[in-house]
């Protein structure tokens, strides 16, 4: 994915993407041959298996724990919510404070897991123009956000679990997955008549300008779309394993996908949301869900309860018996 330097802020993205490191195969094939050593059936374990060679091999370790989970929300706000049906203002606002007052249902899951939670207020008071006729982001703006984005796990983490949170956020998404996949509005919106009409007309404002993924985030994207993507590709250079929550968060994760097929190598889908978009969503970046609970929350939820899973994974992988100990 290298180019010639030019000097435009877009191109760092575009050189991170050209070296990324690859997982640890040793640590891979060393967990993969404990697990056939397991006292258990072959094949018994179906994807706990999986889902602990896969660990492994981000993690670098043979039999990795997960000791310092994170699940970090990215809040933005968007110029086309006012005219959206029974919009609310301060929408966002509001759930950005429940979260910090501990209400949501991520605070629970985070309880649950033992998982950090960090939300990041992207500007809320400065929602970004109405994409249905202007750009979302100047491409100074959408890289600077993208590096926002990376220093979400400065402080530390082992496994990123990734939410985002604003109201207008899932229109934006769809447009961003429309313009890098194809088909029409409908087959990525929520159906309804206001979601495809902005999606279309979003659309058809920067026709011309969509076939770079880069450029199409920047203009139908938002600035919680280009916050986590720099989060993931943060994470692929400290080989932190990734759980992707709902259809939000996998438009992001589309755009690296767009650049690189192999940038999503070290995150796993955590759930497939209710409503067809997102199954479509995931077929097209490769990614088979963990989970199928229905929820339509795009908060990390999801992601939070797959993070349990995963921790399960780990602790059967670690904890069984092997065959020489019978």
């Amino acid at each position: 994915m290298s180019r010639a330097a030019t000097g435009l802020p877009f191109d760092d993205i575009r050189n991170l993407l050209s070296g990324l490191p690859p997982a640890d195969e040793e640590a891979r094939a060393a967990a993969a041959a404990h697990t056939a050593s397991l006292a258990v059936p072959e094949g018994s374990l179906g994807r706990m298996a999986e889902l602990a060679e896969w660990f492994a091999s981000w993690a670098g370790m043979t039999q990795p724990a997960i000791t310092r989970p994170l699940i970090a929300i990215f809040a933005g706000t968007h110029g086309l919510a006012a005219a959206m049906p029974g919009a609310e203002p301060d929408a966002t606002h509001r759930l950005v404070e429940q979260y910090a007052a501990g209400g949501g249902a991520v605070n629970q899951l985070a309880l649950e897991t033992q998982a950090g939670l960090k939300v990041f207020d992207l500007a809320l008071d400065m929602p970004v123009p109405d994409i249905r006729a202007h750009e979302a982001l100047s491409e100074a703006a959408c890289a600077a956000t993208m590096a926002f984005g990376m220093e979400a796990i400065a402080g530390g983490t082992d496994l990123l679990c990734l939410g985002a949170a604003g109201e207008g956020g899932h229109i934006a998404a769809a447009t961003l997955v429309a313009a890098l996949f194809g088909g029409a509005p409908g087959d990525w919106t929520d159906g309804s008549a206001f979601a495809n009409e902005a999606a279309a007309a979003a659309l058809a404002t920067h026709e011309g300008h969509l076939a770079d993924p880069l450029e199409a985030l920047r203009r139908v994207g938002s600035r919680e779309l280009a916050a986590i993507a720099g989060a993931i590709l943060a994470a692929r250079f400290q080989r932190i394993p990734v759980l992707l929550d709902g259809f939000v968060t996998c438009a992001a994760a589309a755009v690296l996908h767009k650049l690189e097929p192999s940038a999503l190598d070290h995150c796993l889908a955590a759930h497939v949301s209710a409503g067809p978009a997102h199954a479509r969503l995931l077929a097209a970046i490769g990614k088979k869900p963990l989970l199928e609970a229905g929820i339509a929350l795009e908060e990390g939820a999801g992601a939070a309860l797959a993070l349990g899973m995963v921790k399960s994974a780990l602790a059967i992988h670690r904890g069984t018996a092997t065959r020489d100990w019978l």
